[in-house]
């Protein structure tokens, strides 16, 4: 039987990825390209990218991974997408608008900015926007935790409104950013349910008395009532499901699959199906939820199941991703998301800013990175290969054991650090608080790194033992975390800090930087299935779906079929298990994470409290 194919695309923060995946998960060849990010010397906070670079990236990607596979084309039968929850602004035709700022434009007039219509997903600009938001206290907030975040498509929008002239503004078409690449991918504008719900602010019909899923009085709101149309039919944001626009399901297939444009540059078939696509976080959960574990083999998991495993992608940022048969509300944590992923079922979504870059910047702004990083070039090791060598010299110099990969915490003992250096996302929700440590010392080491290092994993550990506090208390019952993504996912100390300072089971996956692109691939197989049965051919001129109603009835029938493809696709993983020595760790973290005052109170919230109050006396006294 000649073997399936099908392509996942994952457009992460600084590179575009394709990969070839076999039916049944196995991952063939893959590859990478970077994307651009421009920054301002002025403006901080901005951060933009090109999606005319960013489709050339993924076209570059594609061909190579099918050449390389010596692939044919017809042999690839389905083709998924997810990205980072990033604002692209066209017009009606699809060429871009600039979002550079106007005084960026002034600054510098030599500089053409024309195709830099994409606002990152961590460009901070909104920052008034989303407070101005917020304030309204619209129901919109019930379902992202109650306050949205400024890397949200709300306030980015809304900064666009204000910061372009009107003719300018009113020619704007607002993608999230997986949506736009199923669009160009396919020429139909159809939106999916991930992307609206989680950043644009969509309510599902029927839910909290949502009929259009848009909401016209929290638009006019805001500021952004001209969002609506003239016909009320919101076409700058992708349409009212039913009337002029589709609202897809995860996997659900775009239109007739990829538009001949499309095919001819990315060198594969036209009509070849393409998948309703998800946020990046997301695929990284379809890629992971399903797996089972080396140690104790699960074959039966069902897609109940997924309620209990909180799925942590951890790349540039960390998002942890729950699935619930209801709406769980959970304050500081966005959702819940109705049909995010699977229909009429929801998902909570909980985060850390930066933890990616967080580590990079303890590493690389400390005194002994430099020889650090030669030594790891001279010698071909990871830079993180020679801060364990450090860690386990320390250890054993201070005759400490080193009964699990968490042991190193016994070096940090009396140093904190409150880890929010970009703000906190869940479960505070407050983009004010920085990051803290106490205990520094004059030492410019190695052996000082490398505590740093260690001191970092640990408040990112605690951080997200405090989401899962605040998730299990909401009513979710979450008894196991499932590591996902890059490399934080593959860090044994990492993975065992987190299973202590939560007592949590923890499972690394057997390839961890895979599962986000496998995630796309498994939506690519689900978009071809569904055409091949309804339609009787593995590629058709017209659209599979040809309405709204179709969409959620497929979406229904299809939905265990979605989850068995994820079961069959995902690798099993490794359990790592809280420490075994009588609790010894785990008490040395529940310390850390709680102090006696004169009242039990979390040492998170202690330096949260000092933080504001500080801030409110500097004010005051400059005031």
């Amino acid at each position: 039987m000649t073997p399936r194919y099908y392509v996942g695309v994952d457009v992460g923060t600084g590179s575009a990825r394709a990969a070839l995946v076999q039916e049944g998960g196995q991952l063939i060849v893959q590859a990478a390209e970077p994307i651009t990010t421009w920054r301002y010397e002025s403006d901080s906070r901005l951060y933009e990218q090109s999606a005319k670079q960013i489709w050339g990236a993924i076209a570059t990607c594609i061909r190579k991974v099918v050449q390389d596979a010596h692939v044919a084309p017809e042999q690839v039968h389905g083709l998924g997408f997810d990205a980072t929850c990033s604002l692209v602004v066209t017009d009606a035709q699809g060429k871009p608008i600039s979002v550079t700022p106007p005084a960026e434009r002034d600054a510098n007039p030599d500089t053409d900015v024309s195709e830099r219509n994409v606002i990152l997903w961590a460009d901070h600009r909104a920052e008034d926007e989303a407070r101005d938001i917020n304030a309204t206290k619209h129901k919109v907030l019930d379902y992202v935790g109650g306050t949205m975040s400024l890397e949200m498509e709300m306030p980015k929008t809304l900064w666009l409104k204000w910061h372009l002239d009107a003719a300018t503004f009113d020619r704007c078409r607002f993608f999230d950013l997986p949506d736009y690449l199923t669009c160009r991918a396919t020429g139909t504008p159809a939106r999916s349910n991930c992307s609206l719900v989680c950043k644009c602010g969509y309510i599902p019909p029927g839910v909290a008395g949502s009929e259009l899923g848009w909401q016209p009085d929290f638009l006019e709101q805001i500021g952004l009532g001209s969002l609506a149309g003239v016909d009320n039919d919101f076409v700058a944001l992708g349409g009212v499901p039913g009337k002029n626009g589709l609202v897809l399901t995860a996997g659900m297939p775009v239109g007739s699959g990829l538009s001949e444009q499309a095919a001819s540059e990315l060198g594969l078939l036209p009509h070849t199906p393409v998948a309703s696509a998800l946020i990046d976080a997301y695929a990284g959960w379809v890629g992971t939820v399903a797996a089972g574990s080396d140690e104790t083999p699960c074959t039966n998991a069902t897609l109940q199941d997924s309620g209990t495993r909180l799925v942590a992608i951890a790349g540039t940022s960390t998002c942890y991703c729950v699935q619930s048969a209801d709406g769980i509300r959970v304050d500081g944590v966005w959702g819940p998301y109705k049909n995010a992923v699977f229909p009429n079922l929801w998902m909570n979504e909980g985060g850390q800013s930066s933890t990616g870059q967080l580590i990079d910047y303890v590493l690389e702004t400390h005194p002994a990175y430099s020889a650090l990083k030669a030594d790891a070039k001279s010698t071909n090791r990871s830079i993180y290969d020679l801060l364990q060598d450090s860690l386990e010299k320390q250890m054993q110099a201070l005759n400490l054991p080193v009964t699990s990969p968490a042991s190193f915490v016994y070096l940090v003992k009396h140093m904190h650090m409150y880890p929010d250096f970009y703000g906190n996302r869940s479960p505070l929700a407050d983009t004010s608080l920085r990051g803290m440590i106490s205990g520094l010392t004059l030492d410019r080491s190695r052996n000082d790194l490398a505590r740093r290092y260690v001191l970092t994993l640990e408040a990112i550990a605690l951080q997200t033992r405090h989401i899962v506090d605040e998730m299990n208390r909401a009513g979710h019952k979450i008894d196991a975390i499932y590591l996902s993504g890059g490399g934080q996912a593959r860090n044994l100390v990492y993975a065992q800090l987190i299973a202590d300072a939560c007592n949590i089971r923890v499972q690394v996956p057997s390839e961890a930087s895979e599962s986000v692109v496998t995630g796309s691939a498994i939506l690519g197989q689900l978009a071809a299935e569904i055409t091949s049965e309804c339609r009787g051919a593995d590629r058709v001129t017209e659209p599979v779906l040809g309405s709204q109603q179709d969409a959620q009835t497929l979406g229904e029938k299809y939905a265990e079929r979605l989850w068995q493809i994820m079961a069959r696709s995902t690798k099993p993983g490794h359990i790592v298990e809280p420490t075994n020595d009588g609790g010894k760790i785990q008490t040395l973290l529940a310390a850390k994470y709680k102090v006696r005052l004169p009242i039990l109170t979390q040492i998170f919230h202690e330096c949260i409290d000092l933080q504001r109050r500080w801030a409110r006396e500097i004010d005051t006294a400059l005031a």
